[in-house]
């Protein structure tokens, strides 16, 4: 080890780089003033992904208290000192989504009025996400959000594949879109057989720019489903000035609009050749699984023999495991986003993908001021 001079006085430079892990793990700089992680979830399932991100950034949980009162409030006690350092609150979205929700602005407002300097939130799916267009005579709920979690104190976000990019452009404050992509290939790579004889197949025409990435980047061939089992939002997007049913019975004198038709969705038809094939359906979410379901059962007629689903979140409500149990799907691929254990005892063929490691590299690289821009290396546009 060479030693320099300073001033009269002999200090030890070291030339050794510092040990790093995937994603370029290196210790955390806490010299700038700290950080702290905290989870915001009042149940126990909730927590694991919180667990999983310290354990990888080789630190401890945040000491805070998150519960119900008798009346049905929630109520927020941090326990340790958060003045002028870094904070990153996981929340991950359990079925209460509401709950949720105000468990993250209350721990965020409570963070703020305690000094912290940054209050970032790491919210792998972000609700609302799917109200983020004006339908008729609805709300953009998800810009709502955005709003409301700015006034709590948030100054960063970091969250994973957006139901739509656009997203990003609601919130005051910079956010970080990481995506799922790399991990769910990874797995297509390692624990599909005979993955090349496999077909990367979009559920939906609106959903096959994100096929397409998958199939490019795995070297496979395309498919896209087209009709009545294709996704129902298509025909809710038109906005505040959608055409109503039929003509209205009254108007101006003299002003004659063309009659709007009605919107018909043909048979549903397979885009591409899927027999004799794996057939692998990628999409964001997997939420009701009917949509899927009725995919798979065409994918099948159509000669596949395989059928995959990959997701990133995988919310999984009302029947959908059982659904799932008794399908033509062989196996439903999702990453821990979103807990979901339950549902995995209900039904053996869904499996998890951990992204927690992408997360703790995200959180260390801001708090060290380092760029993001490895995260998305290989990451196409429509990712």
């Amino acid at each position: 080890m060479p030693i320099r001079r300073f001033g009269g006085h002999r200090s030890l430079v070291s030339r050794s780089n510092s040990p790093k892990l995937s994603y370029g793990y290196s210790k955390m700089n806490v010299s700038k003033g700290g950080y702290r992680v905290f989870s915001a979830n009042s149940s126990t399932a909730s927590v694991q992904l919180a667990k999983k991100i310290t354990e990888r950034l080789g630190v401890e949980l945040g000491k805070s208290v998150v519960y119900q009162e008798a009346n049905a409030e929630t109520k927020v006690d941090v326990k340790e000192s958060v003045r002028g350092q870094d904070i990153f609150i996981i929340q991950t979205i359990p079925r209460d989504v509401n709950t949720a929700i105000m468990e993250l602005l209350i721990m965020a407002y409570a963070l703020k009025t305690s000094c912290a300097k940054n209050i970032i939130g790491v919210i792998p799916y972000f609700p609302y996400s799917k109200q983020c267009k004006m339908r008729k005579r609805g709300s953009i709920v998800c810009k709502l959000l955005a709003a409301m979690l700015a006034k709590a104190g948030l100054t960063h976000i970091i969250t994973m594949d957006l139901h739509q990019k656009e997203i990003q452009g609601f919130f005051s404050f910079p956010v970080d879109n990481l995506r799922a992509s790399p991990f769910l290939i990874q797995y297509i790579q390692e624990e599909i057989p005979d993955y090349r004889n496999a077909i990367i197949v979009a559920k939906s025409p609106s959903a096959a720019k994100r096929a397409q990435s998958y199939a490019e980047r795995l070297r496979l061939g395309l498919a896209v489903l087209h009709g009545a089992a294709s996704n129902l939002e298509s025909g809710m997007g038109d906005g505040p000035t959608s055409p109503p049913p039929c003509r209205p019975s009254a108007g101006h004198p003299g002003l004659e609009l063309p009659l709007m038709m009605a919107k018909e969705k043909p048979p549903i038809t397979v885009v591409g050749d899927v027999g004799g094939r794996i057939a692998i359906i990628v999409d964001d979410i997997i939420d009701d699984v009917q949509e899927f379901v009725a995919a798979a059962e065409i994918l099948k007629e159509r000669g596949a023999y395989k059928i995959y689903i990959m997701a990133t979140h995988g919310l999984l409500s009302a029947e959908a495991p059982r659904l799932i149990e008794e399908s033509a799907i062989d196996e439903v691929v999702v990453t821990n986003t979103v807990p979901h254990e339950v549902q995995k005892l209900q039904c053996s063929k869904i499996k998890t993908v951990d992204v927690s490691m992408i997360l703790a590299e995200a959180i260390r690289r801001i708090h060290n001021g380092e760029s993001m821009a490895y995260l998305f290396r290989n990451i196409a546009v429509d990712d």
